[in-house]
């Protein structure tokens, strides 16, 4: 009797690469992809994102936030400058801008990304905060989940560099919606019945949004007849860890966004010439996670090795 043929690993896969973007592909629907052209946004970002084989998780530009970027890192802060949203003339006050890109896409159809990102202000001709930038993607295992490492070391110049955000409801000057910067996700507008887990108590839902500390927490919704969600953990080595996570879930709009908010109670001051370093592992999976599995996929991943920035 002959036995079926079985599909190997990595069947169905292939990888496109354009100029200044490059994606993996599963039966002709894009896994992910990394956009690195300045001239379609001010950040380098990743859209879409999604379970390889399912529907994309990621919303980029939206109408209502054209500079949510679906996957991205962006600062809110330094020393007073914007560089979060643009302002009238469509650019924001601070520029990021990035070099060095080198895109490392492997047969197993894993990755590693690395770049130099420099801060500046529009009309400044040095940064006030320069970054090397890493992020590891592993390929896809066979339900389709994967996880990208990201690894950012951020060196301040000649001076002190503050990094801020707007100040949060009960602060001088605070708001319901403050509190955010850094590692974003926007979710597509498709995602229904959305729920955030975590490793620890999220408090009240207030004003459509949480504000909390976790060593991970984990966003998950219904999108084309499946559940799906993208979990996101916190490195022990990061500055104030267990980090706060802002996170927005408003069915009306829907506007879904989570956001690793570790300046989100106060502003971080670095110190000329010093660097800090932030590390996340970013897992996008099927179904909903419990407290119990993002507590196991922490500990994993706070046993291994960092990855490393050269």
């Amino acid at each position: 009797m002959l036995m079926p043929v079985l599909p190997s690993f990595g069947a169905g896969f292939e990888w496109q690469k354009q100029d200044k973007a490059v994606g993996l592909m599963k039966d002709g629907k894009m896994v992910w992809k990394f956009n690195y052209d300045s001239k379609l946004a001010p950040k380098p970002f990743f859209h879409p994102v999604a379970v390889a084989g399912g529907a994309p998780l990621t919303w980029q530009s939206p109408p209502d936030h054209p500079w949510h970027h679906a996957l991205w890192f962006s600062w809110k802060y330094l020393n007073k400058i914007n560089y979060w949203e643009p302002n009238k003339e469509g650019v924001p006050d601070g520029a990021t801008e990035w070099s060095n890109v080198k895109v490392d896409t492997r047969p197993d159809y894993s990755a590693r990304i690395e770049m130099d990102v420099q801060y500046r202000p529009q009309k400044a001709e040095k940064p006030v905060l320069t970054e090397k930038r890493v992020v590891v993607i592993s390929a896809p295992a066979a339900d389709g989940s994967y996880q990208m490492d990201w690894a950012m070391a951020f060196t301040a110049g000649a001076e002190d560099v503050k990094l801020d955000r707007t100040p949060i409801a009960g602060q001088p000057g605070g708001v319901p919606w403050g509190g955010y910067a850094g590692l974003s996700v926007r979710f597509a507008r498709e995602l229904k019945d959305v729920r955030v887990e975590a490793t620890a108590d999220k408090g009240k839902f207030e004003n459509q949004r949480y504000g909390f500390s976790a060593t991970a927490t984990d966003y998950n919704g219904v999108i084309d007849g499946g559940e799906a969600g993208l979990a996101i953990l916190d490195h022990p080595s990061n500055p104030r860890h267990p980090t706060r996570w802002y996170a927005i879930a408003d069915p009306k709009q829907p506007f879904w966004y989570i956001n690793a908010a570790f300046l989100q109670l106060e502003p971080y001051v670095l110190p000329a010439q010093q660097t800090i370093t932030l590390r996340y592992r970013l897992i996008v999976h099927q179904g909903r996670w419990t407290s119990e599995q993002l507590e196991q996929k922490h500990k994993q991943y706070s046993s291994e090795p960092a990855t490393q920035l050269k």
